[in-house]
């Protein structure tokens, strides 16, 4: 049983009250401290708006009422389609979907416990692989291509996901021309622009850079991504120490107006168009400066981001998932569980990042998109939480079996044994001996079958006759 979309917001790091005082800091930063647009295009357009302009410095400060209005501007869902129907995925509210991450530069090979460059066949692999794992809701593009060159990243990086997988595919991006490209192969594909409006195969993610700083490119990004009617995602990263203040409720309030800066612009761009408030922000190892990917006040900002992006009824990107661990092991596990379990209980829409990735987010592994199925099969049972209802109660089935009775046989029992309770694929639940007769297998060798075993089946493709028409109009897909 296939568990996605189902509500979370059980678990509030934030009171009501924290909530409020989080966003008046935010329309406090926003109206008087302001923060710079570095785009021309973006510049103007917030001019237009009638914001108070620092031509000097590109500063821009927003009277808090004009902030509203462009932030209820954009819709409170937005609708990521697969080729496959039963793959699109409504954002919005508290509904919860997992998906992968990136941009990965590694890949760790746990056979041999080393590491190579990702290419672009590695990145066709781990799309076939996630299009067979059914907990990964979303494929995210999540390593970069080191063998080709940065003006053919874009195309065969998106080309690699719609070729390999029916689920939705999102990513990054990295030249202008390139971006250009991916929306043409996606109307292509969808069948024409009206079409892709209609069906948004793809999303885009255009970053805006903490503290409060709107990038010239990834500006420019954002106003013509959302002009084309593909939803894009503006996330932020803010680091507690480094370019966040310390604090947790801090870096959230940080994370919070870097994000905004982003779907303010999307909307004065085009106003109504589907934009995703987004957060991969986390803390910092004020020891050495490091990213840290697995801690448990990642899990807890994203999580409290999630309230604020349900408090201004916008869709949510979070980050969990990773870990810091550079091998799959118990650390590995725990930490991707931990920050995972804690942005789906507050009703996280999308989790990226929530399968494959390690070592602070600059590898992944085959084996650990398997083994993180597995755990987000897990999480998403927690979400779904305890039905309560006559039947669930089963008291007549109670009065009926009585003292000393045995409910096994049962058709109460045979009803929901498998819905009620998670069938995991790969946790070991047999006695030693019979894990012992069957080669005493680690969880990551399992995996390691897993994979094999997803590779030797014929995988997803496009239909014959639209690769052929993408590949006859765009020139820099090279397989």
């Amino acid at each position: 049983m296939t568990r996605r979309g189902l509500p979370g917001g059980s678990f509030k790091p934030l009171s009501d009250e924290a909530v409020r005082m989080v966003h008046n800091t935010v329309m406090r930063i926003i109206e008087e401290v302001g923060f710079q647009v570095h785009s021309d295009a973006g510049l103007e357009l917030f001019k237009g708006a009638g914001a108070r302009i620092d031509e000097e410095k590109r500063l821009v400060r927003l009277p808090k009422e004009k902030a509203m209005r462009l932030i209820e501007m954009a819709p409170s869902e937005v609708r990521l389609c697969g080729r496959d129907e039963k793959h699109d995925l409504l954002l919005g509210g508290t509904r919860v979907y997992t998906g992968t991450g990136g941009t990965a530069l590694n890949v760790y090979r746990q056979e041999t416990g080393e590491k190579t460059p990702a290419t672009l066949d590695d990145l066709i692999s781990i799309a076939r692989l996630v299009d067979d794992l059914d907990n990964i809701h979303l494929f995210l593009l999540p390593t970069y291509p080191n063998d080709l060159p940065v003006e053919q990243v874009d195309i065969n990086r998106f080309f690699a996901g719609l070729n390999n997988t029916s689920k939705h595919i999102m990513g990054g991006l990295y030249t202008y021309e390139g971006l250009k490209q991916v929306i043409k192969m996606a109307e292509i594909i969808a069948g024409s622009a009206v079409k892709l409006r209609e069906r948004p195969i793809i999303s885009m993610i255009a970053c805006t850079i903490s503290p409060l700083k709107l990038d010239g490119k990834y500006g420019d990004f954002i106003i013509t991504i959302a002009r084309s009617g593909v939803p894009v995602v503006c996330p932020s990263e803010p680091l507690c120490g480094a370019t966040s203040p310390v604090t947790l409720a801090g870096n959230v309030t940080m994370q919070t107006v870097d994000s905004l800066m982003g779907v303010m612009l999307s909307q004065l761009a085009s106003p109504g168009s589907p934009v995703i408030f987004g957060s991969v922000a986390t803390n910092t190892d004020l020891s050495n400066f490091n990213y840290l990917a697995g801690s448990v006040e990642m899990g807890l900002i994203n999580a409290a981001a999630a309230q604020m992006a349900q408090f201004y009824k916008l869709p949510f990107y979070a980050t969990g998932g990773m870990t810091d661990a550079k091998m799959v092991d118990a650390q590995s596990g725990y930490e991707s569980a931990i920050t995972s379990l804690l942005c789906a209980l507050a009703g996280a829409n999308f989790i990226h990042d929530a399968a494959g990735l390690m070592e602070f987010a600059l590898t992944v592994c085959y084996e650990k998109y398997v083994i993180d199925n597995e755990i987000l099969g897990m999480v998403m049972r927690a979400v779904e939480g305890v039905t309560v209802n006559e039947d669930t109660l089963a008291f007549d089935l109670i009065k009926e079996m009585g003292p000393g009775g045995n409910f096994v046989t049962a058709k109460h029992t045979r009803h929901y044994m498998r819905r009620e309770h998670y069938q995991p694929t790969l946790s070991d639940r047999e006695s030693r001996a019979e894990w012992e007769v069957k080669g005493k297998k680690d969880i990551w060798e399992k995996a390691a079958e897993r994979v094999r075993e997803i590779m030797d089946k014929e995988g997803y493709s496009l239909p014959a006759d639209v690769r052929t028409q993408v590949l006859s109009q765009i020139a820099d897909i090279v397989k």
